[in-house]
């Protein structure tokens, strides 16, 4: 990998995309991050102000402070972390907390409206994945003690009120079985525990991630398709309108998670299922003339969405740094940046979210999500390089 290339990612994140995000999308007045912008860097409302995007944005500054030290990151972290406790915290009712045996006195609303208000009061586990991930990383930035205790009371929560008599956890709280499940919250909470046990070490977050990797070997990896199965029933069984679509990018977040959780418990079986997940989506998941589709199908291999939004390819450059030897990884390394230079990202810091199937940018606005997956995509092949000139 040349320097030039190194150089370009790095300027693109910190002189650029963060850069302009928090010039544009951080409120000034009460610190908390909008939930889209234009493409021109306007503020887009969207009727919603989510905890997940607050916690992406959370996550992506707090990180950013700890590989540079640029106290202008610092400046947006604390009003944001601030923000985040004092709008999206709720406290358990009489009604929730009856016949527990856990000390918890709180949860997490999904969201507030433009104007601030609550809008949705129900906990999200997707959500609260993010709150895990970026409290750990805010802590290591602030050694803010209340960040912990934030993370211990949220696995509280999740454990005593969210959990599934089959495994997992379910969707929302209050619960309703009747929801779709989906392996995603489990994924990103699986990275969210790994976050916490780097930090704090204790053995109940590494059970978490033990826990979470049974069930990705139980339920979610299909041997047979050697896919990753989305969508189940109550009971993780496939379900039958949706559990045959699969997504590439996916396929690719689970390699890199699973290389992080093997440094923590080295089952031999998570670099094996890691194996297989990188063979479907390469095998399957590229278009021909460039790019990761959106979706394909698990056991005919046909694809069943052509369009491509920009996070699979950054999940790629993570899987790539962990996956693949010294001299493919130059190679397919050079090969994706090329491509998300060429059609996603902007001179201006911003990116095209989505391409059509024959890789045309489509006209939509800049979620507040998305940094997070540009700028770890990029966090991790900066640490790749490193660790090849180390």
């Amino acid at each position: 990998m040349t320097d030039d290339y190194i150089k370009r990612c790095h300027h693109f994140i910190f002189n650029k995309l963060l850069t302009k995000w928090a010039d544009f999308g951080i409120n000034k007045e009460f610190g908390y991050s909008v939930e889209s912008l234009t493409t021109k860097w306007q503020v887009n409302p969207t009727g919603r102000i989510r905890l997940l995007t607050q916690c992406r944005q959370l996550y992506t500054f707090s990180h950013a402070y700890l590989l540079t030290k640029d106290p202008k990151w610092l400046a947006v972290l604390k009003p944001l972390y601030s923000f985040i406790v004092e709008n999206y915290v709720i406290s358990l009712t009489e009604h929730d907390i009856a016949g527990s045996k856990s000390n918890t006195k709180i949860r997490w609303r999904f969201s507030l409206d433009d104007n601030l208000a609550p809008l949705d009061d129900s906990s999200d586990a997707y959500a609260l994945a993010f709150v895990l991930l970026s409290f750990s990383f805010y802590y290591q930035v602030t050694q803010d003690e209340s960040a912990i205790s934030y993370i211990e009371q949220t696995d509280s929560f999740l454990n005593t009120y969210m959990s599934s008599e089959q495994g997992g956890f379910y969707e929302t709280y209050p619960v309703d079985k009747s929801m779709l499940r989906r392996q995603n919250p489990h994924m990103h909470l699986l990275e969210g525990y790994i976050a916490a046990y780097q930090v704090l070490k204790k053995s109940k977050y590494k059970d978490r991630i033990i826990a979470l990797l049974e069930l990705l070997k139980t339920h979610f990896f299909d041997a047979t398709s050697q896919s990753l199965i989305e969508f189940f029933n109550n009971n993780w069984q496939p379900d039958q309108k949706e559990g045959h679509k699969i997504e590439p990018g996916h396929h690719f977040e689970w390699v890199w998670l699973l290389h992080q959780a093997y440094k923590i418990h080295d089952d031999e079986s998570y670099l094996s299922i890691a194996s297989h997940l990188w063979e479907k989506a390469c095998e399957e998941g590229f278009d021909p003339k460039g790019g990761i589709y959106n979706q394909i199908h698990a056991h005919l291999n046909g694809v069943i969405d052509r369009e491509k939004r920009i996070w699979p390819i950054t999940e790629y450059i993570k899987a790539i740094c962990v996956q693949c030897d010294h001299e493919t990884s130059l190679k397919r390394l050079k090969g994706a940046l090329d491509f998300m230079f060429e059609h996603y990202l902007l001179d201006d810091g911003s990116w095209n979210e989505y391409l059509d199937g024959g890789n045309q940018a489509k006209d939509y606005p800049l979620p507040g999500t998305t940094s997070y997956h540009i700028f770890l995509g990029f966090a991790e092949l900066l640490n790749w390089h490193n660790n090849q000139h180390n």
